[in-house]
């Protein structure tokens, strides 16, 4: 059960809505169904590696030669 963020193209009004299957959305404050689904941001807390495409900024911390996060 996705937790969506969504704009009302009527009266520009940010809200996020928690949305089961096909339900139907409609802007909290106009009610009307003019609605966009926004792009969502999300967090992560405990992480031991750094994601995808970055890379640490030193290696000084780790002595081991397999470190996974220094490679």
């Amino acid at each position: 059960m996705p937790i969506y963020e969504y704009k009302c193209t009527k009266c520009e009004e940010d809200f996020e809505k928690l949305v089961f299957g096909s339900q139907k959305v409609t802007c909290p404050k106009c009610n009307s169904s003019e609605i966009k689904k926004k792009m969502s941001v999300f967090g992560m807390s405990g992480v031991e590696k750094p994601f995808a495409g970055t890379s640490s900024a030193s290696c000084s911390s780790c002595a081991k030669a397999t470190c996974t996060s220094c490679h």
